[in-house]
Order: structure tokens, then sequence, then C-alpha cells
């Protein structure tokens, strides 16, 4: 289980690296009830919750894509029955799902992407918000002698 806020769009990826810039929040998968307090101050575009059964099963994936709803509550499972929600200041994005993906979509005849949860509201986002596609390191970003911010011992 983990609860992204998402910052920049990666379409040529799927699963969580579909959010290429996201605010990772910890959450604890032991606990059987918990409670976020996400910051106000600066919110991402959405928010992303996946949660993942144990054995898995992808009919049984739990997804919940919410953004920032000042004064507005919810309450409700998660894509599927089980894990229910609770938000304050906060509403959900319903309406996306495979359908979110563009007919000329790269890699729309893959499986991998086409049926990922994650990339289908990447693409909603595309489409619906303004947020943008992530910056991809190109060759001449990358210095020979390594990253100047790391250094090992």
């Amino acid at each position: 289980m983990w609860l992204a806020g998402v910052r920049a769009l990666d379409v040529t990826q799927h699963c969580l690296k579909t959010f290429a810039e996201c605010d990772r929040h910890r959450v604890d998968t032991k606990l059987r009830r918990q409670t976020l307090r996400l910051s106000a101050a600066n919110p991402p575009a959405a928010w992303y919750l996946c949660a993942l059964p144990i054995p898995w099963d992808w009919q049984r994936n739990a997804h919940l894509a919410f953004e920032y709803g000042p004064g507005e509550t919810w309450a409700g499972d998660a894509l599927v029955r089980g894990l229910g929600v609770r938000l304050t200041n906060a509403r959900p994005i319903m309406g996306w799902g495979e359908h979110s993906i563009p007919g000329d979509a790269p890699m729309r005849s893959s499986r991998l992407h086409r049926t990922c949860r994650n990339w289908q509201f990447a693409w909603w986002l595309r489409t619906h918000r303004e947020i943008p596609d992530a910056q991809l390191c190109t060759a001449k970003d990358i210095s020979e002698e390594g990253p100047e911010q790391l250094s090992f011992s």
C-alpha cells in the first residue's frame, strides 16, 4: 500500500513510476486503521492511494485518486469493497479508467500499461489537469564525475 501526491507524469512508465515526481507518505500496512494528515500548503495536482492484496489479485487491487477540496468530506471504498477511506478537506476524483487513454497513446497496446490503473489515471490527469511531464535526464545532464550532491566514504 502506498500514497503518492502526484506532481509530474512519465507515461512511458506504468505503476508507481507513472507518477515520476510525487510526494510519498508513510502508510503503515500493519495498522487496521490509521489517520494521515496531508499538508494543504502547496498541494500536488492529485493524491493517489494504491493497495495490493496478498495474495495478489488484480481484480481486488484498491485505488483511490483524490484532490484537495476545502470544506469537503467523503467516505467510501477505494475502488474495491473492503478498504474504506474517509476524506476531509478533499474530494475523490471519479470517472477515469481505461477509456481515459487516447486511442493513439504510445504503449496503449501494451497490456501492462493499458490495464494499469495508475497509468489510466495519469492519462486522465494529462487531459483534465495542468500537470507537467517529468523532466527526463539527458546525457548532457549527467557529469562523468557523477552527481555533486552525493559522496560515499
